[in-house]
């Protein structure tokens, strides 16, 4: 008796409620995957079971790869999210760096003051910003957007790194440079390897953040194949009041692929970064 009510607690109390927030997590990109399996006509007939693909079809990846310039859009959406979170991390590990372990006049204000700017809204900065692309002539090119994306991913990252280079005791840095070694070498080999679940988390972060941006893509590189996968789907897949559901979903669905790819493949170091902290702690 005494197992069974631990097994129906364990069964109301944790097994059913995570079943169904998976089911509540995952239910929109179920949505996305059968529409973009199913025939247009078959989208609109009440007798057909929305939830189900009564006729399976590949009709509107085949629109989507040969009536569209998807295959640009994915590539310059890689190019310029990889581009910015690379420039970005690097920025973001030498200001965290400073502002957690070096100390001057105004260090703790700054690092306030840096979390401060990544609140601003990117509505209120693409005017300006579109005004220095202009003058460097940088429209419709990887650096209109490789240069204004770290704006708003190096605050927040910054912000973040800061937080994990603190939790890592002095004392192990202090006796790398007693043993003669730099500030630099004992950041490279000894803090960064400590820090990895807070590079992860930041990289994660700002590469989610610039395969997703819209609106500085938008206005940026919008010109014919230098769009990106939010700007082009937006574009050429919805003309005037007609929306091409099924190839909507199919470009959602494949722009979806690589950050869960990233998600998943760094999900061991980033659990067991975490753990070896927590024990370190």
């Amino acid at each position: 008796m005494v197992g069974s009510g631990t097994l129906g607690r364990r069964i109301f109390g944790i097994y059913l409620p995570l079943v169904l927030f998976l089911v509540f997590l995952l239910f929109p990109f179920y949505w996305m995957t059968i529409v973009s399996f199913k025939p247009t006509d078959d989208l609109f007939k009440l007798q057909y079971n929305p939830f189900w693909i009564q006729h399976f079809t590949f009709e509107n990846y085949l629109y989507l790869f040969q009536e569209t310039d998807f295959l640009s859009w994915f590539k310059n959406t890689m190019i310029v999210a990889t581009a910015s979170t690379g420039i970005s991390i690097f920025c973001s590990v030498l200001i965290g760096y400073a502002l957690a372990r070096l100390r001057f006049p105004g260090s703790n204000y700054l690092g306030v003051g840096i979390f401060m700017a990544y609140l601003v809204p990117p509505t209120l900065l693409f005017i300006p910003m579109a005004q220095v692309i202009a003058t460097f002539d940088l429209f419709n090119t990887y650096w209109a957007l490789i240069l204004t994306y770290p704006t708003h991913l190096i605050p927040f990252a910054s912000w973040l790194l800061m937080g994990y280079f603190r939790t890592i005791p002095k004392e192990i840095e202090e006796s790398a440079l007693i043993d003669g070694s730099s500030r630099l070498g004992s950041l490279v080999r000894i803090i960064l390897p400590l820090a990895l679940p807070g590079v992860l988390s930041a990289g994660i972060f700002s590469f989610t953040l610039s395969w997703n941006e819209f609106l500085y893509a938008l206005i940026f590189m919008s010109s014919g194949p230098m769009k990106t996968i939010p700007v082009g789907t937006v574009s050429d897949l919805i003309k005037a009041d007609v929306l091409f559901w099924g190839s909507l979903m199919a470009s959602a669905i494949l722009g979806s692929v690589p950050v869960a790819f990233i998600y998943s493949f760094f999900v061991d170091q980033y659990v067991s970064g975490l753990t070896a902290g927590a024990v370190k702690g």
